[in-house]
């Protein structure tokens, strides 16, 4: 999932309008993949009509993400906990629902009140939020925002931006999921020289991956069971890749001076107070100069937890280095406990991420366009029509890692190219 929607919404007890066949339209029809009691199937709907701000895009390509494939079987729990935070109107089962919130389309029609600066039939991508009321809504994954999963969607002009001329449509498709790794990667607060361990090698870790890599970090360390799933690890931009059944994804201390056990960081500690003791001035002056400086602050590698299953954070809390900083991507559906008393005693750094800002999107964008970002991620299109087997292929991770849907095509499954897209 991509943005989070501001507060308010729909309950499952609240009418989320009128079933998607029969939303009020002008006549038309388009062709969109409808998701209700977690059965996927191509429908003819009412062409959506903008409101105010809005504008109707002509879908050209949407992502399969992997929230889509969690929504399809648990948007109930899912609902219940984003109800919990203030957001009531997330999909559920029992609403007919278009997924789709990775996509880039070209104007088709503005709606009243839009600035209509770019041309129609100019290729643009859209952060998948939009208005309903005083509502906002997750496009693709509310009954009240249909995704691109369809011919057309409807956007907010202010969250529309242009496709810099030369990106590709299938590398432009990418520029949802990139930006989820890069806020990732920027919520991090990781320099170049920190070691980076990404824990998990789906859509979500190559993102944190390929992002790092952009922004300069000099070693990073991939970990996945999947063999498949380690090579595009590697096209993407990893140094290190293991097989956590073989190989600890977890460097050794010597090189990194990262510490490993409670006994070496109090060792340390004593060792560097023998030291300041002979010195010739207050040792707590020279402890606060170093303070200033950054001298004192341990090093540790900073890791990305992008699998979203239980049991994941806890284990990598026991594992990891002292004093790591823990990044958590992957979105885990179940309740998870971990151990407090471990991750204090080895003072673990722990963040949740979700989303991206606006800035975080459009710069994900120039940074496709510039060349900057390696995101060979892409390994099959499909049409609408092959969306529920693409579905099935991706619990598959030797096969596939991101799934693009061409609305004009009538590809199935048995036609999906899976060749991986390069960089532009």
């Amino acid at each position: 999932m991509g943005t989070s929607p501001a507060d308010g919404g729909l309950n499952d007890e609240q009418d989320p309008g009128p079933p998607l066949s029969e939303h009020q339209g002008r006549g038309n029809t388009v062709r969109a993949v409808v998701c209700h009691e977690s059965v996927l199937e191509v429908a003819d709907l009412a062409e959506p009509e903008p409101g105010p701000g809005q504008v109707v895009i002509n879908v050209l390509r949407c992502g399969i993400c992997g929230s889509d494939l969690h929504a399809r079987h648990h948007s109930d729990g899912q609902a219940d906990v984003l109800a919990e935070a203030g957001y009531d109107g997330f999909m559920r089962s029992s609403q007919r629902v278009v997924f789709g919130h990775e996509f880039i389309g070209e104007v088709a029609e503005y709606g009243p009140e839009c600035r209509k600066r770019l041309a129609t039939g100019a290729r643009v991508v859209a952060m998948p939020l939009t208005r309903r009321g005083s509502d906002v809504h997750a496009i693709g994954l509310s009954a009240a925002a249909p995704g691109a999963y369809a011919e057309r969607v409807v956007v907010e002009e202010s969250l529309m931006t242009p496709v810099p001329n030369g990106l590709s449509t299938d590398i432009a498709a990418l520029t949802e999921p990139m930006a989820v790794g890069w806020h990732a990667v920027q919520r991090a607060d990781i320099s170049k020289k920190d070691v980076a361990i990404v824990i998990g090698c789906g859509p979500v870790g190559l993102a944190v991956i390929a992002m790092l890599k952009a922004k300069g970090v000099q070693t990073v360390v991939a970990s996945d069971l999947s063999s498949g799933r380690r090579a595009l690890a590697t096209a993407c931009g990893a140094d290190v890749v293991v097989d956590p059944r073989e190989d600890s994804p977890y460097p050794e201390p010597r090189g990194h001076g990262h510490l490993t056990t409670i006994p070496s960081k109090v060792r340390l500690g004593l060792d560097t107070m023998d030291k300041l003791a002979r010195l010739p001035v207050p040792w707590h002056h020279v402890w606060r100069t170093a303070d200033a400086v950054g001298i004192t602050n341990p090093k540790r590698p900073v890791i990305f937890e992008c699998v979203g299953i239980p049991g994941m954070i806890d284990g990598i809390i026991t594992a990891a280095p002292l004093s790591s900083r823990v990044v958590v991507a992957g979105v885990c559906m179940s309740p998870d406990s971990i151990r407090p008393v471990m991750a204090i005693n080895k003072e673990i750094d722990l963040r949740f991420v979700v989303g991206y800002t606006p800035l975080e999107f459009r710069d994900t964008l120039h940074m496709l366009a510039q060349g900057k970002v390696r995101a060979p991620i892409h390994t099959g299109t499909v049409g609408l029509e092959g969306v529920a087997g693409a579905f099935e292929a991706l619990a598959d991770p030797e096969t596939h890692a991101k799934i693009l849907i061409d609305p004009s095509s009538r590809a199935a499954l048995s036609t999906v190219a899976t060749s991986p897209t390069g960089a532009p």
